[in-house]
C-alpha cells in the first residue's frame, strides 16, 4: 500500500480504479454525459468511460456550468466515483458537494498524475486527506 497525502476534501470515502491523465477536466466540454465517456477529441482519455471510476487529473476547468453538470450526472447515476486534481477551482469543488461527489487536490507527494496509475486500485477518504494505493 502507498499513502499520499492531500488538502482534505469533500464527498464520502470511496474506492474504485483510477483512470490518470495529465489534462483538465471540464464537465460541460470534456463529457458526453449520456454515453458515460470522455468525448473531446483532443483529451487524452478520448473515449475512455468515467463511470464508477476514480478520475485522477490535473486541473478542472471551467466555471458554473460544470458545477451544476456534477450534480444532474449524479442524479443520473453516470458519474465518477471520485475526481483527484493537482489543482481544483471553487466552482468544480461546489458542484462536487451540491453532486456528494468525492473530490480532492494539492498532494503534498507531487504531482497526482504522475503518483497514481490508470488501473490502481485506490481508496479516498476525503475527511482526512488520504489516498491510498491499495493494489498496483
Amino acid at each position: 500500500m502507498i499513502e499520499l497525502l492531500c488538502h482534505p476534501g469533500i464527498g464520502p470515502t470511496v474506492e474504485g480504479e483510477a483512470l490518470v491523465a495529465k489534462d483538465g477536466f471540464s464537465a460541460r466540454y470534456d463529457l458526453d454525459r449520456v454515453k458515460g465517456v470522455f468525448s473531446r477529441p483532443q483529451h487524452a482519455l478520448a473515449g475512455e468511460s468515467y463511470v464508477g471510476k476514480v478520475l485522477v487529473l490535473d486541473t478542472a476547468k471551467g466555471g458554473v456550468a460544470s458545477a451544476w453538470m456534477l450534480h444532474e450526472m449524479k442524479s443520473r447515476g453516470i458519474i465518477p466515483a471520485a475526481i483527484l486534481f493537482n489543482t481544483a477551482n471553487t466552482i468544480l469543488a461546489q458542484g462536487a458537494a451540491l453532486a456528494d461527489l468525492t473530490m480532492c487536490d494539492r498532494f503534498a507527494d507531487g504531482d497526482v498524475t504522475t503518483l497514481i496509475r490508470t488501473g490502481d486500485h485506490v481508496r479516498v477518504d476525503p475527511a482526512k486527506g488520504h489516498v491510498t494505493i491499495l493494489n498496483r
